[in-house]
């Protein structure tokens, strides 16, 4: 393997960095250390600058080019967060900045690349598809691509994290990185292993886009046949083949994540730390209860923050749904005055707060069970919602689980 990722490029990237990013102190978390019988820290790289520490990559990348180069115009593929340091990093170096992202891409990350100067073009469904396409439009336009992972040089500044986050807590036991196209976790576990071999580095990626678990059993990059999961930002098919040998070398293990762990993820770092994280940086929230409960020091790196509000809204819903706060109970009812205020009553009489009513009268003909009604109860809980079920059966009815849509 060719050195490229030395410490002396870290260094140098470091300072460079150092321009344009936001201190990013690690934040200790009791709530998450308590739940996993770890020390818990983050790295809040959802508060960098452009929202993402992608800005780390894109900047050092840009500082290397030459100004023919830079005159050429710079154009890259991305799902948004790249996309943001690259049209950042490009307008402060006076250069015109060309980004290609997927259609799905959240409609936030769009409009925020378009804010730092770019011009960007929405193509193919996955990062690799506008990836291909940027690729045909550098060779058309003679642009300069960069790539947002199978890069050294890219890896490199964004492995300045990993200094940080020594700088900082200089004990740390292990680092959970999440991984996409393995860029960010290329240049944090190789920083990390020349640093100190003893520190522990964890990939994190989602169960709908494990490219690097598929990787790693082939021993090279394998392109996935499709790539579905709610973390758009590591949504990638195939993994980097430059960055490759590194994870082969200096990951310690990769953890995959489920959609629905990411979604109670985000519900428990509103309500505990106030803040917000995009899905593809939850992934090592997830992926803290994995890890055995031995009280080590563990940084989990929160990648971005850059989500819209609409994948919010959709997020805590069905957070609130799943932990059993939300949920919706179906009972039939004889057609007579009073019923429908017996049923609340025993529902309030719990502390259940009735937020939505559905009344059909035409279920059947038999008027002693010829209504249907589906309640919608907010709760404080799984044993909570037990009680309020207990209470309507207390009460005479019957009540059945139904489907929760708010």
């Amino acid at each position: 393997m060719a050195e490229m990722l030395t410490l002396d490029a870290f260094e140098q990237a470091s300072e460079k960095v150092r321009e344009v990013t936001q201190t990013t102190e690690l934040v200790e978390s009791p709530h998450f250390s308590q739940l996993t019988g770890n020390r818990v820290f983050f790295k809040p790289e959802n508060m960098q600058r452009t929202g993402a520490y992608k800005v780390r990559g894109a900047y050092y990348k840009i500082s290397t080019l030459t100004p023919e180069e830079l005159g050429r115009g710079i154009i890259t593929a991305s799902a948004g967060n790249h996309a943001q340091g690259v049209a950042f990093a490009a307008t402060r170096a006076g250069a015109k900045s060309v980004v290609v992202m997927p259609t799905t891409t959240p409609l936030i990350k769009v409009e925020r690349t378009k804010g730092y100067g770019a011009e960007v073009v929405l193509h193919g469904d996955v990062y690799d598809e506008a990836c291909e396409h940027a690729l045909e439009l550098a060779a058309e336009h003679g642009y300069t691509f960069i790539h947002p992972f199978n890069d050294p040089v890219v890896a490199t500044g964004q492995g300045t994290i990993a200094m940080e986050i020594i700088q900082e807590l200089p004990l740390v036991d292990t680092i959970l990185v999440p991984v996409g196209g393995g860029g960010l976790a290329c240049g944090v576990s190789t920083f990390a292993k020349l640093y100190n071999p003893k520190i522990r580095v964890i990939g994190v990626e989602p169960e709908g886009a494990a490219c690097l678990t598929a990787a790693l059993e082939a021993g090279r990059p394998v392109k996935l046949p499709s790539a579905n999961t709610i973390a758009d930002g590591t949504a990638v098919l195939e993994c980097g083949d430059a960055v490759f040998p590194y994870l082969q070398e200096n990951l310690d293990g990769v953890i995959r994540v489920p959609d629905e762990e990411l979604i109670v993820a985000f519900l428990d770092m509103v309500e505990n730390h106030k803040m917000i994280v995009e899905n593809s940086g939850l992934l090592t929230v997830a992926a803290l209860k994995h890890l055995p409960a031995e009280n080590r020091r563990v940084v989990s790196i929160l990648s971005g923050g850059n989500m819209d509000v609409i994948t919010m809204s959709s997020v805590v819903q069905h957070g609130l749904i799943q932990r059993d706060r939300i949920f919706t109970v179906s009972v039939l009812l004889p057609d007579r005055p009073g019923m429908l205020v017996k049923v609340a009553s025993a529902i309030a009489e719990r502390n259940g707060n009735v937020i939505k009513l559905e009344h059909n009268q035409f279920v059947s003909t038999n008027r002693n069970a010829a209504v249907e009604l589906r309640v919608t109860i907010e709760a404080y809980g799984t044993e909570h919602k037990a009680q309020i079920i207990d209470a309507l059966r207390e009460a005479g009815f019957e009540p059945h689980a139904s489907q929760t849509m708010l």
